[in-house]
């Protein structure tokens, strides 16, 4: 007997304005007004390279000179696409974020269809009232994709990642759209859903490598044996959509083999990092994914776990199988990850999301009110920090608050922002009519468990980006730091060797012009230096360039960072034509000599 038992009323489906606005307000708050910070300034700076470079920087993704050939080109290759058509309306940044609302919309978009595909069959009906009156197939799809859509918003390792230019972003939306392409293919097997398929495998593959799509159509073939479709058909399509794949990947590999960018291929340094990725399942992946899981899927988990268990004994389920199986696939991928990050959980989103709607409807009502009042608590409290931090920075009361805000922000003088208050003043009174809309009228439509979920996240990320922004860009810029460096520069400036990390490195070229030695030349009579300041003034100069003057012209760190130092030479003995060596770039605080 199927698990779910609901009437017409409860499948009304969410208003088309009130989806688009959720949407609007998920994803331009972090676009707008936010410099690169640490976190995706590597990804923006190849973006950039790219948008003012050569066919050269496009085959071989580098930050101002320095090869980036671990993953694929595709992300950056859109963002660069939008600096060159929209960087003269919107500056740089916010054309290359322009490719991420893009991102975000394909995400979206495939989330909600291939819920509303495999709502809408009979096999995933609820039951038949005894006098009538059940939801209608279409309706009742239509529900269940809003439900979707409102999980995979109300997901915290979402909105981490979402705003921000990475390809692991993009990898997340491709693989929502290889989900509801695979939906469509298991529907109605046929030569053409085969090669959409393949499209998705093979921007995936551009995007991080070819081991996820190879994992996914071997997923998606076994997923097939569960549903009775003919093993020489979905042999021969399985076919099609790897020489689709194939076809998309060798636009790249091809030209970047053959034409040899600044005289090497990044195909090698590209096919070494895929390997590095494999593994044997082990014990730091499962504490990883358990520990970071719990809250990054939240509130996706409680619900996809509830889908098996109150379907476990109908067979052959297609809303069940599809989405299980790509989790199942993908799980086993971050376990064989010997060092799995934030950013690969991004993979299972979509499919744990559209196997969380199904769930929904076969939950009990106390465990449906026990999430909502969960939600309003908790974002409520949040909510309210947010502004009473604000309240501390802006008038000094509270004083504890100020106190905190002073220490965590040296030297940080904060500024009214109109627009910004007004912004989070109406997000926060829009947040207290949802919440006592909820309360007072108590829709039974099927997706009220998760709108305050969702909505609630929403406000949080709203309230950071409006009242919290203008901190936040001081703490996470190295805007600062890069206009200290160019002012420095001797006159007529020059060419810089430099071991500072790919994040720091993208942030000093975008917002100092500093000219960066590298797959361009190596001629350069100026050093800059990043390490810690417990090292001594002189330890990486004598390691690396034992022999020879240096003078130094500046010193300096972010203010909130107190290990972080960087440090500008000019070399004053320096030979006509010497060339220097390269320093490697630092993907850590460098630890003493």
């Amino acid at each position: 007997m199927k698990p779910v038992r609901l009437p017409a009323a409860a499948t009304l489906a969410l208003p088309r304005w009130a989806v688009f606005g959720l949407g609007l307000l998920y994803i331009l708050p972090g676009l707008i007004g936010r410099d690169p910070w640490k976190d995706d300034a590597a990804s923006f700076g190849i973006m950039w390279t790219m948008a003012h470079g050569g066919l050269n920087d496009w085959l071989l993704p580098n930050i101002a000179g320095l090869a980036v050939p671990d993953e694929g080109p595709l992300a950056f290759w859109l963002g660069a696409l939008c600096i060159k058509l929209f960087g003269w309306l919107l500056g740089d940044v916010m054309a290359a974020r322009v490719s991420t609302i893009g991102i975000f919309v394909i995400g979206a978009l495939s989330v909600w269809y291939a819920s509303f595909h495999l709502g809408r069959r009979a096999d995933a009906q609820p039951l038949r009232l005894a006098f009538g009156g059940q939801p209608e197939p279409n309706d009742y799809g239509r529900t269940l994709a809003d439900t979707a859509l409102l999980i995979y918003l109300g997901c915290l390792g979402l909105l981490l990642h979402s705003h921000e230019t990475l390809a692991v972003t993009l990898q997340g939306s491709l693989l929502a759209f290889f989900v509801y392409r695979a939906t469509r293919y298991v529907e109605a097997a046929s030569s053409g859903n085969a090669m959409l398929v393949g499209v998705a495998l093979g921007g995936l593959t551009l995007t991080r490598g070819w081991l996820p799509p190879a994992v996914l159509l071997l997923a998606l073939f076994f997923c097939t044996r569960f549903l009775n479709i003919a093993a020489a058909i979905t042999l021969r399509d399985m076919a099609v959509a790897a020489l689709v794949a194939l076809l998309l990947s060798l636009l790249w590999i091809v030209p970047a083999t053959v034409l040899q960018p600044y005289g090497a291929s990044p195909v090698a340094g590209w096919l070494a990092w895929n390997a590095s990725q494999m593994g044997l399942p082990n014990w730091h992946s499962l504490k990883y994914l358990c520990r970071v899981g719990m809250w990054f899927f939240w509130p996706a988990w409680p619900f996809a776990l509830w889908a098996i268990y109150a379907w476990r004994r109908q067979h052959h389920l297609l809303h069940i199988v599809v989405p299980l199986s790509f989790v199942g696939a993908l799980t086993l991928l971050v376990l064989c990850d010997p060092a799995p990050e934030n950013g690969d959980l991004l993979k299972l989103l979509a499919p744990l999301s559209i196997m969380a709607a199904f769930g929904l409807p076969a939950m009990k009502r106390g465990a449906i009110n026990a999430i909502d009042w969960f939600s309003v608590m908790v974002l409520t409290m949040i909510a309210i920090g947010v502004w009473v931090f604000w309240l501390g920075m802006m008038t000094g009361w509270p004083a504890q608050f100020s106190r905190n805000a002073t220490r965590l922000l040296p030297d940080f003088h904060p500024q009214f922002e109109l627009a910004g208050f007004v912004v989070a003043a109406c997000a926060t009174i829009g947040w207290f009519f949802l919440v006592h809309w909820r309360i007072s009228r108590h829709p039974a439509v099927l997706w009220r468990a998760v709108v305050l979920s969702s909505g609630g996240l929403i406000l949080f990320w709203v309230l950071l980006m409006t009242l919290m922004l203008p901190a936040l860009n001081y703490g996470k810029s190295y805007r600062s730091v890069a206009q200290q460096i160019a002012a420095h520069l001797p006159a007529g400036g020059g060419c810089i060797i430099t071991n500072v990390a790919p994040a720091q490195r993208a942030s000093f070229a975008y917002f100092g012009g500093l000219d960066f030695a590298g797959l361009r030349h190596q001629q350069c009579q100026l050093l800059l230096l990043q390490d810690s300041i417990h090292l001594g003034d002189d330890g990486e100069i004598e390691q690396a360039f034992r022999g020879r003057q240096w003078a130094p012209l500046w010193e300096g760190r972010r203010a909130i960072d107190r290990d972080e130092r960087f440090r500008l030479y000019r070399r004053v003995d320096a030979p006509a034509g010497e060339v220097l060596p390269v320093l490697r770039p630092s993907t850590a605080r460098l630890a003493p000599h």
